[in-house]
């Protein structure tokens, strides 16, 4: 399914550059972050995060494309019969949603990710901003599967697209952890979203090629996937899974212990 040209035209466009989705999204997080509280709450926002209302205004500022009654939920965006929803978090929380909406209509999913991460920890009692610190953590958008694997008997349902975008962030938290430093078990406030690094639409199941490392020796195992990809082997099952599900690579026998897969020969 393409979503090229799909949307209106104040919606932002499947084909859209890097360099012109920076631009939107500047003009988003300016138009947010410029609001008071009460002037947010005031134009459909719903008393939502920062990062949900600039990416929802990224996506699309006409605020009366936004927060749309449909069947008994609310979309965040619909326009000319498309719906785009913006999850910043769980994707279990996606489930109901997508059961109701993608009969009915092309659905894309924004999944932001935290490329590079600022943590501000803030005194719960008096508001007062202390000391920031720079995560040691670096996000990839193979950070998406562990949330895709929640929705994964929705994947290949030809409705269903995802926008998803490497996005520079500062994370304000509370400093009311259990710890003795109270960080550990401490809630997060807010996340204040700075940039965005990078991009990728997935509308098809070929779209997942983009995820595959041009420089993989064929066979391969997941340790070698996750070499290849610059990733942490923990974890990686799940991209292979998902990747194999969607007919990217396949299985072909066993070294050992692990399985060993190739590149789909319908590619």
């Amino acid at each position: 399914m393409s979503l090229e040209n799909s949307f209106h035209p104040s919606a932002l466009p499947a084909d859209l550059s890097l360099e012109e989705a920076r631009k939107r999204f500047d003009a988003a997080r300016a138009k947010v972050i410029t609001l008071s509280p009460r002037e947010r709450h005031g134009i459909g926002m719903q008393s939502e995060k920062t990062l949900h209302a600039v990416l929802k205004n990224y996506i699309d500022p006409d605020e009366d494309h936004q927060e749309i009654p449909i069947d008994r939920y609310i979309a965040d965006i619909f326009v000319r019969d498309h719906i785009i929803e913006i999850q910043t978090a769980n994707m279990n929380a996606m489930r109901a949603k997508l059961a109701c909406f993608l009969p009915q209509y092309p659905v894309r999913v924004v999944y932001p990710i935290p490329a590079e991460k600022w943590i501000i920890w803030v005194d719960p009692e008096t508001g007062e901003l202390l000391n920031k610190n720079r995560s040691p953590l670096r996000g990839s958008f193979f950070h998406a599967f562990r949330e895709l694997y929640k929705i994964r008997p929705y994947l290949q349902d030809p409705n269903l697209s995802f926008e998803l975008l490497l996005i520079d962030l500062d994370e304000y938290r509370l400093l009311d952890g259990w710890s003795r430093d109270k960080k550990r078990g401490s809630h997060r406030y807010d996340r204040i979203p700075l940039r965005i690094k990078d991009r990728m639409l997935l509308t098809c199941p070929r779209d997942y090629m983009q995820l595959v490392p041009e420089d993989l020796d064929e066979p391969f195992t997941s340790a070698d996937f996750a070499r290849a990809a610059g990733f942490k082997k923990k974890g990686f099952s799940t991209v292979l899974l998902l990747l194999t599900e969607m007919g990217v690579v396949e299985r072909i026998g066993r070294k050992g212990h692990f399985w060993l897969y190739r590149v789909s020969q319908e590619w």
